[in-house]
């Protein structure tokens, strides 16, 4: 895909990987709307890198509606919206918790898809991308819901390409590991959020972008339904 002039769509695009896959993709010549909850921060966030913002829970389906009339259309959609939610053995967590982390990391992106298919499917052209997480692949205590939000998506993934590649439509699920974003703090994962110089070694959402941008502009004819991103400095034992 050509990506110069393209509607894209990327959520949770105020900060993080969001941003820097939304960055990416506005460098490359596509107009890129980020949608987040927080409205000064996706405002400040559009204002500083030429993008477009638009408020959108991405776990309520009206504001899915909201965002494709705002849109007008879409030729990339980047699912990067997601939360830890409590990270906390599943007995110590309650129903409210529970059900807001698989809509968020789930729920929401079949959402999604199911809106940006209709249209792609429409004009026989697009692509979309899942941004997963590296908990889909291997287990933690204290991460199993989040674990099974990750790990449906990448099977939904899976499911969606073989109902969209009939009509030209590619579908992705990328699968990073420990990044230089929020989340480290926000889900207290030991080491990565405290250290700077380990930190410093972890994926920059720039190359978090660079990755996506390579994908979508690998020739249409191709397509690429996984990749998984983890830097070096991480221990996954066992692999």
């Amino acid at each position: 895909m050509d990506v110069k002039g393209k509607i894209a769509v990327v959520t949770g695009g105020g900060s993080g990987y969001g941003l820097g896959i939304a960055c990416a993709l506005r460098k490359a010549g596509a107009k890129v709307f980020i949608t987040g909850r927080n409205q000064a921060k996706l405002e400040a966030a559009a204002a500083a890198n030429d993008l477009q913002a638009v408020t959108a829970d991405a776990s309520v389906g009206s504001d899915w509606d909201k965002v494709f009339q705002t849109t007008g259309g879409v030729d990339i959609l980047v699912n990067n919206a997601g939360f830890g939610g409590s990270i906390a053995p599943v007995a110590e967590q309650d129903d409210a918790g529970i059900i807001s982390t698989i809509n968020t990391n789930l729920t929401g992106v079949i959402m999604g898809c199911s809106r940006a298919g209709k249209i792609m499917m429409a004009q026989k052209s697009g692509i979309i991308l899942n941004i997963s997480s590296v908990c889909a692949l291997y287990a933690w205590p204290g991460w199993s819901v989040y674990t099974a939000a990750k790990a449906g998506l990448s099977k939904f993934s899976h499911g969606l390409y073989t109902e969209l590649r009939p009509y030209g439509v590619r579908v992705t699920c990328v699968t990073p590991s420990w990044g230089q974003t929020d989340f480290n703090k926000a889900a207290n994962i030991s080491g990565a959020s405290e250290d700077a110089e380990l930190a410093a070694k972890c994926i920059a959402p720039a190359d978090l972008g660079k990755l996506v941008l390579e994908i979508i502009e690998t020739p249409d004819h191709l397509a690429i339904p996984d990749v998984t991103m983890q830097p070096m400095i991480q221990d996954i034992n066992p692999m």
